[in-house]
């Protein structure tokens, strides 16, 4: 079976298997989604969930964040990990909001890569879900599935992202990425993948690289707590 071919059914598969993927991290805009996905750097969506409500409280726009006294920040994001380096990267950026953009969150790549803390990722994870432009989300589980599936042998984001990029139709890049992330944490994980319990297993090059007998894969598969618990 051709590559973009066989792309595009894992794509319909993993559509039929997760009908409502989205962004696991809670947000109301876009401003809320880019500080978000900036504290989600090593650690997990349901972490961010759980300090972002007084976070927003406090600092609902970016010139408030900008503001704020760094060891405030500091003491609340402290849970998500490197809470240093992160008030540093999300007040920096909200500074450069304010000076640039007059406080609102720019709808274009070239634009938001130019933010403190922003990288291609986090700023296709905002075009993707805050405005609706397509983008692909080069992740943790976006890079090992996408290589797994055979779809890239590429260890470069940027050149992944390219790549995928030619296999699948623009329209499907954002639901592609989360489809392919709930896969890498529900199924498809970096130990032991739930080959046997895999709805794309016939059309994997990897099957068996995780156990395959249907009983013992079904006790891999995460529930929905539980992959939001995962990195």
């Amino acid at each position: 079976m051709g590559l973009v071919r066989r792309a595009r059914r894992i794509n319909r598969v993993l559509a039929e298997t997760y009908p409502d993927a989205h962004c696991e991290l809670d947000f109301d805009n876009a401003f809320q989604l880019l500080v978000a996905t900036i504290l989600s750097a090593q650690t997990t969506d349901k972490r961010v969930n759980m300090v972002t409500p007084e976070l927003f409280a406090t600092y609902p726009t970016a010139a408030d964040l900008a503001a704020a006294n760094p060891e405030d920040v500091e003491r609340i994001i402290q849970s998500t990990g490197f809470f240093r380096a992160k008030t540093k990267s999300i007040m920096g950026m909200a500074h450069a909001l304010v000076e640039r953009y007059s406080g609102e969150v720019p709808p274009k790549l070239k634009e938001l890569v130019t933010l403190p803390g922003v990288g291609r990722k986090t700023a296709n994870v905002v075009l993707g879900n805050a405005f609706g432009v397509p983008g692909i989300t080069v992740d943790t589980h976006f890079q090992r599935l996408s290589r797994r599936f055979g779809w890239t042998t590429e260890t470069d984001p940027v050149k992944i992202e390219a790549e995928i990029g030619t296999l699948v139709q623009k329209s499907e890049w954002t639901d592609l990425s989360q489809r392919l992330i709930w896969h890498g944490r529900r199924r498809c994980h970096a130990r032991r993948p739930a080959c046997g319990a895999c709805p794309v297993a016939p059309l994997c090059p990897s099957y068996g690289e995780g156990p395959t007998d249907p009983k013992v894969a079904a006790k891999l598969v995460r529930s929905e707590a539980e992959a939001l618990d995962a990195q």
